[in-house]
């Protein structure tokens, strides 16, 4: 891991298409490194979800070349290293286990629905919440949950009008995503064998919080492209 957080500084340093495609090799290194990390921790995680085993680590990653078309960054690329781990595999739903490397301290661990841009599945976890409010304030306001992680996502500046505006889960109807992170040092992620086990650790406390959102999610289809 310590070459995969190494291609990704001087990837960051030098982010433009000469420097990326006069390093493919190191790219490829640093890929294969990132893949066989995932084997190992797709193995881990399945010793408390195996719904996860079944996965390919090639299969889960995102790639790095942005779509720069209506942005200000004009940078051609994203120097992370992004995977999904989940029963669907990469696709946002089911929700699984998120994992982003980036240098200087930037790489994190997420769980929960990022996808704020699914109407659907933004509708069907607020009418979950809405329904199940007591289950979902049990998982959040568990110790260790509670202790590692803050529910995160896109908001509305009010509760929407179907909905309960008094309801002790008021602020989390607002929500249009409902996601957690953790982020992890650089001297973490160097230590391969240690950040697996950490990166196991953090998710297995996150799972509550996504069975909670996937039960809410049943039966979402991903819209036709």
């Amino acid at each position: 891991m310590k070459h995969v957080l190494g291609y990704l500084s001087d990837l960051s340093q030098n982010n433009n298409r000469e420097w990326y495609h006069a390093n493919q090799e190191r790219r490829h290194q640093a890929t294969v490194e990132f893949e066989r990390f995932l084997g190992e921790l797709i193995l881990t995680i399945g010793e408390f979800d195996s719904s996860v085993i079944h996965n390919e680590p090639k299969d889960l990653t995102f790639k790095m070349v942005r779509d720069t078309r209506f942005s200000h960054d004009k940078s051609p690329y994203n120097p992370r290293f992004r995977a999904h781990i989940s029963s669907g595999g990469k696709l946002p739903i089911p929700v699984g286990y998120y994992v982003s490397l980036a240098p200087g301290n930037q790489s994190f661990l997420g769980g929960g629905l990022f996808a704020s841009m699914l109407k659907d599945a933004t509708a069907m976890a607020r009418d979950y919440i809405a329904a199940n409010g007591k289950e979902f304030c049990a998982i959040i306001g568990e110790r260790a949950f509670a202790e590692h992680f803050s529910v995160k996502g896109e908001t509305l500046k009010n509760v929407p009008g179907e909905y309960d505006s008094q309801s002790p889960q008021a602020e989390y109807l607002k929500n249009k995503s409902w996601y957690v992170e953790c982020f992890v040092g650089d001297e973490l992620v160097a230590d391969t064998g240690g950040f697996i086990r950490q990166a196991a650790a953090i998710f297995r406390l996150m799972k509550p919080f996504n069975d909670y959102l996937n039960t809410a999610l049943k039966g979402f289809q991903m819209p036709a492209r």
